[in-house]
């Protein structure tokens, strides 16, 4: 009898010590911020980066997360953050690309768009997101963990100077579907948040009043639950799921 229960207290310490891991690039502010504090209310064990190191290790502090400071298109900070995940418990279960530029600000007409802030658009966000999800392939697979990319409906909506930024969103959307029928081991979703009181959002629209948009932090209940869900891989509103974070 004493070994059964020997036996039964290994498996409930072994079980109990495994702790999600979570990367969110772009964590330290806005919808990053607010996702990220939510997975780790919810237990996971969650790496963060960004370039501002004040911004980055104040919310680190007071979100309980690891914070790697850098910017995403940057490959030897890109070994940092799976280094880091390393370190939290050698696994990874959650890869959340939510790094991202709007691009030059009033937003230009693409007969006017300059053509090196475009190239650094698509390497912030196409670019830098894939060579991540190569780094975080392996760590990912292990776990049968999941990829999350943020797009924007300025992906498939056509909208007057969102012509950079959007079509990088549209590349990131692409890259994902791709991603899904070559990594069926793995979830890869495009989340699409919808609109949110952001500073990106708000540098989209200088000088305007964005207040009628929602706080991101309202926007977490959902993909927490597509998280719990586990549906199968593809693009998801948050629109859609305030059903089942409801619930």
């Amino acid at each position: 009898m004493s070994n059964g229960q020997t036996t039964k207290t290994a498996i409930v310490t072994k079980t109990a010590i495994v702790t999600r891991t979570a990367i969110v690039t772009g964590g330290s502010k806005g919808f990053g911020r607010a996702l990220a504090a939510g997975l780790a209310r919810d237990g996971w064990a969650v790496i963060i980066d960004g370039r501002d190191a004040r911004a980055l290790e104040l919310t680190a502090a007071q979100i309980a997360a690891v914070p790697v400071v850098g910017d995403i298109t940057d490959a030897a900070h890109r070994r940092q953050l799976l280094a880091a995940a390393r370190q939290a418990g050698d696994r990874l279960d959650l890869l959340v690309n939510n790094a991202s530029t709007l691009g030059p600000s009033p937003l230009p007409s693409l007969r006017h768009y300059p053509l090196g802030d475009l190239r650094q658009v698509f390497e912030t966000n196409v670019v830098a997101p894939v060579a991540l999800v190569q780094l975080a392939l392996p760590l990912l697979a292990a776990s049968a963990g999941a990829v999350l990319n943020i797009p924007s409906d300025a992906a498939v909506e056509a909208y007057e100077g969102w012509g950079g930024y959007g079509s990088s969103k549209a590349a990131l959307d692409q890259l994902s579907n791709v991603l899904a029928v070559e990594e069926t081991g793995i979830r890869i979703w495009s989340f699409d948040p919808g609109d949110m009181r952001t500073e990106m959002h708000q540098a989209a629209f200088p000088g305007q009043d964005i207040s009628d948009r929602p706080e991101p932090e309202t926007v977490v209940p959902a993909l927490l639950a597509l998280l719990r869900g586990r549906p199968p891989s593809g693009r998801v509103k948050a629109s859609d799921l305030h059903g089942a974070a409801a619930l």
